[in-house]
């Protein structure tokens, strides 16, 4: 496979698409701001064939961003699974599974202080930041129309400021994880966008986030599980705080 200065690991892959384990740092595709490597660069260098699978982007400018194969995306600095369709049968097939609400995905966070429950929904419809073209909001501060977001939480440990969270979005909103745990007043370690006045603690340079786990059936009505094991900052952080990972 052709390299990039970073590069996604291959999960699994079969006929029909593939499960990738993004790196910290990566752009899913280009926004029209920045031209750094992106995966949808890695996409188009490794399965050139997939180019025309999906739905470009359209930037309020008219320019249209190439996305193949993407039915869902990842923060840049969030790392873990990705799931990219490689045909144009299984594109419709897994925007329809995301769209039912039918692809669970846990993600692991670390966030500042401690919630009040051990377990906890947060169900707050989401929207535009009020003088902002780059955050997304709850509440009084929603410019526009909001849509309903639901996210369920789990405390795993706590300790040293900061808290280990499993995480469970039922809706797949823009940045909403940062913005619930933003609004129940427990925002994602180092996250620069929705917490900006924190320190960045228990050593981490980036967004405390990880796509950890997807399950769902596939094309073949198969149930599949993929994981990503946590990565290095995620273990040292869990060391700091006393959190012995299952091995």
């Amino acid at each position: 496979m052709v390299k990039l200065s970073n590069t996604p690991s291959v999960i699994f892959e079969n006929e029909d698409y593939l499960v990738l384990n993004k790196p910290r740092g990566m752009s899913v595709h280009l926004d029209g701001k920045t031209d750094t490597d992106t995966l949808v660069d890695w996409l188009l260098l490794n399965y050139p064939d997939i180019k025309d699978v999906g739905e470009p982007l359209v930037l309020e400018s008219g320019e249209e961003i190439l996305r193949p194969g993407i039915v869902h995306r990842l923060d840049k600095d969030t790392t873990g699974l990705l799931l990219i369709a490689k045909t144009p049968e299984s594109y419709e097939f897994f925007k329809e599974k995301f769209k039912e609400r039918e692809i669970q995905k846990t993600y692991f966070a670390f966030v500042y202080g401690k919630p009040r429950d051990a377990r906890g929904i947060v169900d707050l419809p989401i929207g535009r930041a009020q003088g902002s073209v780059r955050k997304w909001e709850t509440g009084s501060r929603v410019r526009g129309e909001t849509r309903e977001a639901q996210t369920r939480y789990k405390v795993l440990q706590s300790g040293h400021g900061a808290t280990f969270l499993e995480i469970w979005p039922k809706t797949g909103r823009t940045h909403q994880i940062r913005v619930h745990m933003k609004a129940i007043g427990h925002p994602i370690v180092a996250d620069s966008l929705y917490a900006p006045t924190k320190k960045p603690i228990l050593g981490f340079k980036r967004l405390a986030l990880h796509a950890g786990r997807l399950v769902f059936n596939d094309l073949s009505g198969r149930e599949r599980v993929f994981e990503a094991p946590l990565p290095p900052d995620f273990k040292t952080a869990a060391e700091e705080i006393g959190f012995n990972l299952p091995k």
